[in-house]
């Protein structure tokens, strides 16, 4: 009696063959490349702190690309953004290792959907057989338990397919998962790519900066010159600030007054409603007592006039 993984793997057909088979090759395929890239950088980074803090020449292109475009932009006199060209170094000279990382951070998603499209061709293929054997579409055999056994071993083929499939893509998505844990090639590229700007940074640009030269006998005269001229210059900018200062002042005062001026300006308009208030209800009361009074002549005028009507 033999494994009985082994056994259910000597059901499979063809097809199932095919995708268990893609599965291992993305497998082996994302192990060699994590191991391979992981290889380049490392290189790179060696060859870094071989130089430690002197500068010097290097032997790979990519580093040796961005020393020279470094010094290049110095000397032009602009300044040196050097994670621009840390970037676009790594752009156009590892594009293939880049493409490498971008594959192998989606192989686990990958080997994953390959072992559910087995599990799923499995399980469709295992239902179309059963429904063959059980609805008696199965040729004619002279043994009735032959064809049986026939109908049933296909079927279990088809079951066989689906969860291998399943068991080869969940384990090929648990190493891949473990690979990125501990050998994580996009972490080992930013790493190198920070020490690539330190160092640029740091010890060839430093060293590479023009120092001011000493002067000269010869121009103490001049230099004492430029110096008396540097001081009156110094001397008018400090007046010119003192003189800004002042008309900030100025006009921080002004604000103040105009502050000022409204507040009294608002008390007084709350005291002009306060008083338009009150004259509003003395007039409604003179209004009220003028209604009563032409009330009381209208009654009067009416009783008059119907005396006389009468009369």
């Amino acid at each position: 009696m033999g494994n009985p993984l082994v056994n259910s793997l000597s059901l499979i057909d063809t097809s199932g063959i095919v995708i268990i088979t893609t599965i291992c090759l993305l497998l082996v395929t994302g192990v060699v490349l994590t191991v391979w890239i992981r290889a380049r950088y490392h290189a790179m980074e060696n060859e870094l702190r071989r130089l430690g803090d002197t500068p010097g020449g290097f032997d790979n292109p990519v580093l040796s690309r961005i020393v020279r475009e470094a010094l290049t932009a110095q000397r032009g006199g602009a300044e040196v953004n050097t994670q621009a060209i840390v970037d676009q170094s790594f752009q156009s000279e590892l594009r293939a290792l880049l493409v490498g990382e971008r594959f192998v951070k989606s192989m686990t998603g990958l080997v994953i959907i390959l072992g559910l499209v087995g599990t799923f061709y499995g399980l469709s293929s295992s239902i179309g057989r059963l429904t063959s054997l059980l609805s008696g579409k199965v040729p004619a055999t002279a043994d009735v338990t032959a064809s049986l056994t026939q109908g049933l071993t296909e079927t279990l083929s088809g079951m066989s397919v689906a969860f291998s499939a399943s068991l080869f893509g969940i384990v090929s998505a648990i190493v891949m998962t473990l690979l990125g844990v501990f050998l994580n090639i996009g972490d080992k590229r930013l790493e190198l790519m920070v020490q690539i700007e330190h160092y640029i940074d740091n010890v060839l640009l430093s060293i590479a900066r023009p120092q001011p030269s000493e002067p000269q006998r010869g121009s103490l005269v001049s230099a004492g010159g430029s110096s008396a001229a540097s001081s009156s210059r110094l001397e008018g900018a400090v007046h010119g600030f003192s003189d800004s200062v002042a008309r900030l002042e100025g006009a921080v005062a002004s604000f103040e007054q105009a502050l000022s001026t409204f507040s009294s300006s608002t008390r007084d308009f709350r005291e002009f409603n306060h008083h338009l208030k009150d004259n509003i209800q003395r007039m409604s009361l003179s209004f009220g007592d003028l209604s009563d009074s032409l009330r009381q002549q209208a009654t009067a005028i009416s009783s008059t006039m119907r005396g006389r009507e009468r009369s």
